[in-house]
């Protein structure tokens, strides 16, 4: 018999005609000691379901059962973890598991208590923290007590919602291997909702999609052996026939074809093109068949430095870097390693402490339209539309055209980023992924002739970001302005550039190793799931990114970049 089971389960939110129904008679059983992962996109009904599990809210219709009996509420037995941590902040780490262990078992002795407290701490690897309070933990350690607290209840069956989106790649990947881990010891029931497939592949025997109806998509049973290495896992034909299986039937019932193509740019120019300049052209989308330059971009013996009370602290040492034009490069390494601080130098948001960087000839001072910024946060005026949003930048960019010339760019933009039917929506109506589609919108828009993303889709869930990217290659491939993304995201990295630029952690970062990506454009995630190449270069990027874990710095010798640079580069240097 299944230890939870829903039988033509529907819930929806509202009265009347502002009813929404998000889950339409769900069925789904599932067996104990089984780990299930439930992955959809944002908006599918994924917390919904797993509220119906812990009993935090009732179905409209049908019933949801645990045992065979139907669940009327919360319960000791369904240990649940939300996304966000929900701690006592008074508390310390022991206080905050305690009080689970004193709800579940309020007869212990007090020696008893402190036994079992120390052991769900421990379990979790935060011994050494027992006596700290939430706000002296890192976001990864914070879950981890979350983790340990729904443990100490000794639930039946342990209810994980997102409990790791919140957290960074590297944070997210440890806590994912001590959850497996952990439910290796004694198989306890695992329900996990998520929105990343390796995650989903890593840790389930079982993955269910969730559509965008709310109905239950076709299942994916995962046969790799456990334990399950992430590492080995880039070498294993099962998972990657499974990860281009699962990927594929998201984004085909979950990404629609929302680039529309109606409007045309208009035939006008950005005053930072200068009026003298007969070879620059005259809108941003010819700039795809004009020749490449070499060194457009030029980064030489950049150096940032922070002065301390212990003294001068060197967070980016020696970073020596020449991009073409047209050229897209991603920027990837260890969170603290100097990312973005390279990236916000190059837009001059941050003083250059040694060296220079020149973009077009000209050494950059200061911050310029002529270098478009996309941050994590879009940072848009809440009260304007997605089509005022977009023009306050346009309105300066290009003064000489007409009113209707700068309206006909700003809805270019916004039709391309897939905005057509909501340019007129307010800013504080919409979705994150909406926001940062207005954000890419609003940075093109400015016709730049340096596009810098500070890891533009860090805040959305893995499946907008899919969507995301494909918008940005599609916009970019019509554009080819030169570009540097700044991504911990590895798929991410190799999608989108024709060289992989890797750094070293800090202080005292700089440039480990470049790798060149040569990989047929336009790109789309499919096709590069089905590319022989792409796990090579994931392999190698992967590598890297592990052997300067946790901090390390294995090789003080710094690399020559200019070596993995491309051949035409070499070309035009020696000569």
């Amino acid at each position: 018999m299944a230890i939870l089971e829903f039988q033509n389960v529907s819930k929806g939110f509202g009265e009347g005609t502002h009813r929404t129904e998000v889950l339409p008679e769900v069925n789904l059983a599932i067996e104990d000691g089984e780990f299930v992962a439930i992955l959809g996109f944002s908006g599918t009904g994924k917390s919904t379901l797993m509220n119906l599990m812990a009993g935090l809210i009732l179905p409209d219709a049908g019933k949801v059962l645990f045992k065979g009996q139907p669940i009327e509420g919360p319960g000791p037995e369904r240990g649940l973890v939300f996304q966000s941590y929900s701690l006592m902040p008074w508390l310390t780490v022991r206080g905050n598991v305690g009080l689970a262990v004193d709800s579940v078992f309020p007869k212990l002795s007090k020696a008893e208590r402190a036994k079992k407290v120390e052991h769900y701490v421990k379990m979790v690897g935060l011994g050494h923290a027992m006596e700290r309070r939430p706000a002296e933990l890192s976001g990864g350690m914070r879950q981890r007590v979350s983790v340990a607290r729904a443990l100490a209840m000794n639930p039946e069956i342990l209810l994980l919602d997102e409990p790791l989106s919140a957290l960074d790649a590297l944070t997210r990947a440890k806590l994912a291997d001590e959850i497996e881990r952990i439910w290796a010891e004694d198989r306890k029931t695992c329900v996990l909702i998520t929105n990343d497939v390796d995650e989903a592949i890593l840790l389930a025997d079982r993955i269910i999609p969730l559509n965008p109806d709310g109905t239950l998509g076709e299942e994916f049973r995962v046969s790799i052996p456990r334990p399950r290495d992430r590492g080995e896992m880039n070498h294993d034909e099962t998972f990657k026939a499974l990860r281009a299986t699962i990927t594929n039937y998201l984004m085909d019932v979950g990404i629609e074809g929302r680039i529309e193509g109606s409007r045309i740019l208009p035939n006008v120019k950005p005053i930072h093109a200068g009026s003298t300049d007969p070879e620059i052209p005259a809108v941003v989308a010819e700039a795809a068949h004009s020749p490449l330059t070499d060194r457009y971009l030029e980064f030489s013996q950049l150096h940032k430095i922070y002065p301390t009370p212990k003294g001068p602290l060197t967070v980016v040492e020696d970073f020596n870097l020449k991009v073409n034009k047209g050229e897209f490069i991603s920027l990837i390494g260890h969170s603290g390693c100097g990312k973005s601080t390279v990236l916000t130098m190059a837009a001059g948001l941050n003083e250059i402490s040694q060296g220079v960087i020149k973009l077009d000839n000209r050494g950059v001072l200061g911050a310029d339209p002529e270098r478009a910024v996309v941050f994590q946060s879009p940072s848009l005026f809440p009260w304007l539309t997605a089509k005022e949003n977009v023009a306050v930048g346009v309105d300066r960019v290009y003064p000489r055209a007409t009113a209707k010339e700068r309206q006909e760019v700003v809805e270019y933009y916004l039709e391309r980023v897939g905005l057509g039917d909501s340019m007129d929506k307010p800013a504080s109506d919409m979705s994150n992924g909406m926001r940062q589609r207005v954000g890419i919108a609003r940075a093109f828009a400015l016709s730049p002739k340096l596009l810098l993303l500070d890891e533009p889709f860090g805040m959305l869930d893995s499946l907008t970001r899919w969507e995301l990217q494909e918008v940005l290659m599609e916009v970019w491939s019509r554009t080819k302005v030169t570009a540097i993304c700044v991504t911990h995201d590895v798929d991410e990295a190799i999608m989108l550039a024709d060289r992989v630029v890797m750094m070293t952690n800090g202080p005292r970062a700089t440039i480990g190793k470049i790798m060149e990506v040569d990989l047929p454009r336009p790109r789309t995630r499919k096709a590069l799931l089905e590319h022989p190449d792409y796990y090579s270069y994931r392999e190698q990027v992967l590598g890297f990114l592990e052997e300067y874990e946790g901090g390390a710095r294995p090789n003080e010798k710094k690399a020559e970049p200019e070596a993995a640079a491309p051949a035409a580069a070499g070309k035009q240097e020696a000569a």
